[in-house]
């Protein structure tokens, strides 16, 4: 037996490795986004991180107002109120920064929404109390409305900062603010004047129009984490499409890898015994060791010998086949008289074309220049399409073999049978490998159906191409084109020359 290399089998596993931890990671991947997007809790949390992150982000920013307002107050308030506020207020500020880097921190497993959220909303009510103490400080003192417009104006950036702060939670936005917006219009509306009854109005206006603000943020957040959620969905199911392609086409090439040497070791096992049958057969046939009395018995190894050509010929066509997909059938170039391979591979066939009672007729142009070529190849072209058309052509009929030149300067080798012909819709399985029409499975003897698969896998070798038209009861004609790269001289013009390269 013939052993083939281990580097092979390796590939094989190497291969199957690789995919393997593919689709593991893309089942890892798609558990991930699982937790992303199945509705308004994976939202929740999005937002709870985006709300952590901005008042972490912020932690300074609070704590900055608070002590500039708590100066300027300080003026109508005294010193020590002032500072107490202020002390109280940046606590509750700082105890949300707190809690907001320690989520940030926390790990996914700890990370409980309700739990969160709670603690949260509890910091909140607490910096919402410290503010509604700030509004409700008046200055009986005062003589004009300077500190109402302090607080006017604090309460307003105080509710602009939190609603774009809080805007994932915009209810608790309203809970902050609210309180201490309230307690500050009522003041200024019981003063019975119309400039604090304005202001009034404005600081309760103002919490819609930061509420209404709060609302298109979380919104416009909502919409691009769903956009960001469909896109890596879609990604995942990109990447299992991929795994998905990439384990089919694996198994593909170890189908091919495993047919491959299936045939290498096919051929010698099948080609040693079929030698020894058809030599041996030859010899009976014949009679080089003397007579053979019983001409039944000689009638029987005529039948082996033709058998044992016929399958050989089989195995040949799908050796052939598979070098060339293989890439392993290399084209041996030459210059060559296309003429003289044509009408060698004529003269091969013409015995069988004569037991047939098929006239083969040819037509071949003058002063054709050679080519570049693998003169095997070429030949192996023409044997396949005149034996093709032999095979199909009834007794009595004809078969007619043209050469010559193409319009665009290259040349042509033309096979025209009198057969029964293809119809339309069998053409391209005719092409195909193994395909034969029903004409050819009832009407001719069996084949691998290879034939046209090798002519036209040759000719691509060559940069050439092949056309192939029939019709019903009229008979078919394939033509094989070789292109004028090939040619070793410019064409002088003829009359009937072929449109394709």
């Amino acid at each position: 037996m013939k052993h083939f290399p281990t580097s092979v089998d390796k590939n094989i596993v190497d291969v199957s490795k690789k995919t393997s931890a593919s689709s593991s990671a893309v089942r890892d991947f798609r558990s991930k986004l699982a937790s992303i997007g199945d509705g308004p809790v994976a939202y929740e949390e999005e937002l709870l991180k985006s709300f952590a992150r901005h008042q972490a982000n912020a932690a300074y920013v609070m704590p900055v107002l608070i002590i500039m307002i708590a100066f300027v107050s300080s003026y109508w308030q005294g010193w020590y109120i002032a500072s107490i506020w202020a002390v109280i207020t940046i606590l509750a500020h700082g105890l949300l920064s707190y809690f907001s880097i320690k989520y940030l921190k926390a790990s996914e497993e700890k990370k409980n929404t309700s739990k969160w959220q709670n603690i949260f909303f509890g910091v909140q009510a607490l910096i919402a109390i410290t503010w509604t103490i700030y509004t409700s400080l008046d200055c009986s003192t005062c003589v004009d409305n300077q500190y109402s417009i302090i607080q006017f104006s604090a309460i307003l950036v105080f509710q602009a900062i939190t609603c774009m702060l809080t805007y994932a939670f915009r209810h608790a936005a309203l809970m902050m603010i609210a309180p201490a917006s309230i307690i500050l219009a009522l003041r200024f509306v019981l003063t019975y004047e119309p400039a604090m009854i304005l202001m009034g109005g404005i600081t309760i206006a103002a919490i819609g129009f930061f509420y209404m603000i709060a609302h298109r943020f979380k919104k416009a957040v909502i919409t691009m984490l769903e956009h960001t959620t469909t896109k890596e969905i879609l990604i995942a199911e990109l990447e299992t499409e991929k795994s998905i392609s990439e384990s089919a086409r694996n198994r593909a090439e170890e189908a091919n890898l495993a047919k491959s040497r299936f045939l290498a070791t096919m051929s010698h096992e099948l080609r040693t015994p079929l030698n020894a049958i058809l030599g041996f057969s030859e010899i009976m046939r014949d009679e080089i060791m003397g007579p053979m009395e019983n001409s039944n018995y000689k009638g029987y190894v005529g039948d082996i010998h033709n058998s044992g050509s016929h399958l050989l010929k089989l195995i040949n066509e799908i050796l052939d086949i598979s070098r060339i997909e293989a890439g392993k059938h290399e084209l041996k170039e030459e210059k060559v008289k296309l003429i003289s391979v044509v009408d060698e591979a004529c003269h091969m066939i013409n015995i069988k074309a004569k037991q047939k009672s098929v006239t083969l007729n040819t037509k071949y142009e003058e002063d054709m220049p050679t080519i570049w070529v693998d003169e095997r190849a070429i030949r192996q072209i023409t044997l396949n399409l005149v034996s093709n058309a032999l095979k199909f052509t009834p007794t009595g009929g004809e078969v007619t073999i043209k050469v010559g030149w193409t319009k665009k300067g290259g040349q042509y080798i033309s096979i025209k049978d009198t057969g029964p012909g293809i119809p339309e819709d069998e053409i391209p399985i005719v092409l195909s490998s193994f395909g034969q029409g029903t004409i050819a499975i009832n009407n001719a003897e069996q084949g691998t159906g290879l034939g046209l698969t090798i002519v036209q896998a040759l000719l691509q070798m060559h940069q050439g191409s092949f056309d192939l038209k029939s019709k019903l009861r009229e008979g078919t004609e394939v033509i094989a084109y070789l292109p004028k790269d090939r040619v070793t001289r410019t064409p002088a013009p003829q009359s009937n020359q072929f449109e394709a390269a």
